[in-house]
């Protein structure tokens, strides 16, 4: 699968550009400010319904705007489809398919497919435990779209629950009488439900990515390793079907109903779990050096784009300023693990910054231009 085409109008910077794609590697070189990382940020956004740079819509849209449209061609085999996205901050977004009527936003997933990697990336390693729940949420919904949909039936029953709980705990602290909580079980099951299918999947994910992801962080840092993926589940047991979890997740929310009262907010299921990356027998979070964390967010990546890859839809690869902050040793490796992709897209500041074996056509990016060279 590739990109054939990229149209945005209005997308962060650009009042309106037009960018043909080709297969192979594209870079896109210019001064930094220019908006090389906004052309890949849209691709990456068909793909995720989400940007690997802000949390929200609003600044993607370019100032004086009310909306953006990001639109892209996209070659899979001999089928060409043709995607459209319409940001509304504050409002539901749209889109389209093959310029039919409006579909759900979450009907375009799986259309493009893309495994970016950007400096944004070593939060991977050392932030927090969302950033790694993002990683594995994203990944799990480009391998089965209809993910998306039960991450959304997760996040309303989730939410819907910590404003019963919420209520509960105003109402006992300031004395007032106590509140009827029948509806409780009701969402427990609801959210068990919800959080044993997302549950299933993130194991079922993290099983096959970490013999990919040991071997991509071995190619780059030969010697380094193992690397060791463990999945730290709030609702602690044995199970790993969908019944098993469902009826885990229920023990556990039974157990902890008193503190969750307490306190007014959920405290198990998906939302609170963490992943749990380790470099030898040492957790790398806090203790792998700065080389090491950037090797290990890159063999995730390069892992993930390794696992869709093999499930029959390669992706589209994108490095947003990733060669600069590399050693030459490990820029060259990973040049050539990624050049004989489908198609690959790169952005540097200087020309220098992309390593020789990634030929391919180069765009030049300035002042909101963008030329190809």
């Amino acid at each position: 699968m590739h990109v054939t085409h990229l149209s945005l109008a209005d997308f962060r910077s650009y009042a309106r550009v037009e960018v043909p794609l080709d297969p192979g590697v594209t870079a896109f070189v210019g001064p930094n400010g220019q908006g090389k990382t906004n052309l890949v940020e849209a691709v990456g956004y068909l793909a995720t319904l989400g940007s690997h740079r802000v949390s929200s819509d609003a600044p993607l849209v370019r100032m004086g705007a009310d909306r953006a449209i990001i639109r892209a061609a996209v070659k899979q085999g001999e089928r060409q489809q043709l995607v459209e996205l319409e940001l509304n901050p504050g409002k539901a977004n749209r889109a389209r398919i093959n310029r039919s009527s409006q579909v759900r936003p979450r009907d375009v997933l799986g259309i493009v497919r893309t495994v970016l990697f950007a400096p944004e990336d070593l939060a991977l390693v050392k932030g927090d435990p969302g950033e790694r729940r993002k990683f594995l949420d994203e990944l799990v919904t480009a391998r089965s779209p209809r993910m998306a949909g039960v991450r959304s039936d997760y996040d309303r029953v989730l939410k819907q629950r910590n404003t019963l709980l919420k209520s509960a705990a105003m109402a006992r602290r300031h004395g007032g009488r106590s509140m009827d909580l029948s509806t409780l079980d009701v969402w427990d099951q609801h959210l068990a439900r919800a959080g044993a299918e997302l549950l299933a999947q993130r194991l079922d994910l993290i099983a096959a990515l970490q013999p990919l992801a040991d071997k991509a962080y071995e190619q780059l840092a030969p010697g380094g390793g193992p690397l060791a993926l463990e999945y730290k589940p709030s609702a602690e047991g044995p199970g790993t079907s969908r019944e098993e979890l469902y009826e885990q997740l229920l023990a556990a929310l039974a157990e902890v109903r008193k503190q969750e009262i307490e306190r007014g907010v959920t405290l198990i299921g998906p939302h609170r779990d963490d992943l749990l990356l380790k470099l030898g027998d040492l957790p790398a979070k806090g203790y792998a050096s700065h080389g090491e964390s950037w090797s290990y967010a890159l063999a995730l990546r390069l892992a993930s784009y390794d696992l869709l890859r093999a499930e029959g839809n390669e992706p589209v690869l994108v490095l947003d300023d990733v060669f600069a902050e590399l050693d030459t040793r490990r820029r060259e490796r990973l040049a050539e693990m990624v050049a004989p992709g489908e198609q690959v897209l790169v952005t540097a500041a200087v020309e220098d910054d992309v390593p020789e074996i990634l030929t391919g056509v180069r765009y030049s990016v300035s002042q909101g231009e963008v030329t190809r060279v």
